[in-house]
């Protein structure tokens, strides 16, 4: 039944564009970026940070599995639900109830199936909401926790993000993208590897 397919949650949609596209890093420095008046600006690209940072692409697979996995559940219930909704038609039809007190059971027991794969459904794509929420914080925490450590030495004013045509207009010379990406992936690279390494410890 279409009404019981499952539909990943909007908040993941903008997130989804994680690919497997080769990360594009410079080792260098962007260049000092000053705007007017002693301004000093610089902007960081959204939608390579999406493809390019380790982190991203490794959670959105997580996250794409989970929601395929619902759903293919959610199908195979609503399947059921739908067969059992047939069989009850036809047998009704058919006269195939013994008595009215039977066919009063039956069609309880339907409800509650139904009742059930909402509450199923509910659930999961409430599991999903909770896993994209926590993607969301950790993209958040670690963008935020670099760009303090970065900008102690560069000492920008302002640092934007740039996304689609949010900004009408920006010179490559305020791009430090390549940078931040490079620093986000050595560190969640570092990360990663020390947590191997408890793995390990603990066996």
């Amino acid at each position: 039944m279409k009404k019981y397919m499952f539909l990943a949650t909007a908040a993941i949609v903008a997130l989804a564009s994680c690919n497997n596209a080769s990360p594009k890093m410079d080792d260098q420095p962007a260049a000092d970026s000053t705007g007017g008046a002693g301004l000093k600006i610089a902007y960081v690209e959204v939608d390579s940070l999406m493809t390019q940072y380790e982190y991203c692409k490794d959670f959105t697979l997580v996250l794409q599995k989970k929601s395929n996995n619902a759903r293919n559940t959610l199908n195979q219930k609503g399947q059921q639900l739908q067969n059992a909704m047939n069989n009850f038609q036809q047998k009704l039809n058919n006269n195939g109830f013994t008595s009215r007190e039977q066919a009063e059971s039956q069609q309880a027991a339907i409800q509650r199936q139904q009742n059930d794969l909402q509450q199923l459904q509910a659930r999961l794509e409430n599991e999903l909401a909770n896993e994209t929420a926590t993607y969301n914080e950790g993209l958040r925490d670690s963008l935020q926790h670099f760009l303090a450590k970065y900008n102690k030495d560069k000492k920008y004013d302002l640092i934007l993000t740039k996304q689609g045509d949010n900004i009408l207009y920006a010179t490559k010379r305020f791009d430090i993208t390549a940078d931040v990406i490079n620093g986000l992936n050595k560190a969640y690279k570092s990360t990663f590897n020390k947590s191997e390494e408890k793995k390990e410890e603990k066996k």
